[in-house]
């Protein structure tokens, strides 16, 4: 939409107003970009990998999950199928039935050994060590993670783990890593892959061969990794 559009628009409504609403201009707000074709103006790697989680719940049907980390969208929605423990670096209260939440650093989990039977950490240990969220810096800040992560993950437990992947191992300094398939499989030696799933924009491929991260600079990976 032009200026020019969203005045006659303004003029024509101010003339055929019924009266219900005041309308000055001091209260108007522009939005002259959001007239497109398509509903383009969202993520679709965050749109695909929650959604991914909230179907991998839907199915495992856990008593309690633990995430750590995610997108706040996510644990709102996902807590309507399961009674959801949310912890982050910067804790935040979520006021919702079927939520708890906490403070918990993720080199350092404050958890027992194989104690928790269902968890998360979706598009976050990218982030780990590079200080942007007032962690310390930590050159191997996602291998410790990764190790407290399979560590409180219980016998017969699940870990839902969401990374990204691409054709290279890179660093995007200070935002976050992208790690190769094969990265994400040997951090997390020890347990077995469910299932490996592909946010590909604009597709989202569930059970998908891993060769097919190596066709972009960055994709989101979807790991779901059980302790047998």
């Amino acid at each position: 939409m032009t200026p020019e559009a969203f005045n006659e628009g303004l003029a024509k409504f101010k003339a055929e107003s019924d009266g219900r609403f005041a309308l000055r201009d001091s209260d108007c707000l522009p939005r002259l970009a959001d007239d497109t074709a398509s509903h383009a103006d969202y993520c679709p790697i965050y749109l695909y990998h929650t959604g991914w989680a909230a179907r991998v719940l839907a199915e495992s049907k856990p008593k309690q999950h633990t995430d750590f980390g995610g997108f706040l969208y996510f644990i709102s929605i996902a807590s309507a199928i399961v009674p959801i423990r949310f912890y982050d670096i910067r804790p935040v209260p979520i006021p919702l039935d079927g939520v708890t939440t906490g403070s918990a650093d993720l080199t350092k989990l404050p958890f027992e050994d194989e104690s928790i039977e269902s968890l998360s950490c979706l598009h976050v240990m990218e982030h780990v060590g590079l200080g942007r969220y007032g962690d310390v810096l930590d050159v191997q800040g996602d291998l410790k993670a990764a190790a407290e992560l399979k560590r409180v993950v219980a016998k017969g437990g699940q870990l839902l783990i969401v990374l990204p992947i691409g054709v290279e191992a890179k660093i995007v300094f200070n935002a976050h890593r992208i790690y190769t398939y094969e990265q994400v499989i040997k951090m997390f030696s020890g347990l077995r892959l469910k299932e490996f799933s592909l946010a590909f924009p604009p597709d989202f491929i569930r059970n998908a061969d891993p060769a097919r991260s190596k066709k972009a600079e960055e994709v989101a990976g979807c790991f779901w990794f059980v302790n047998d």
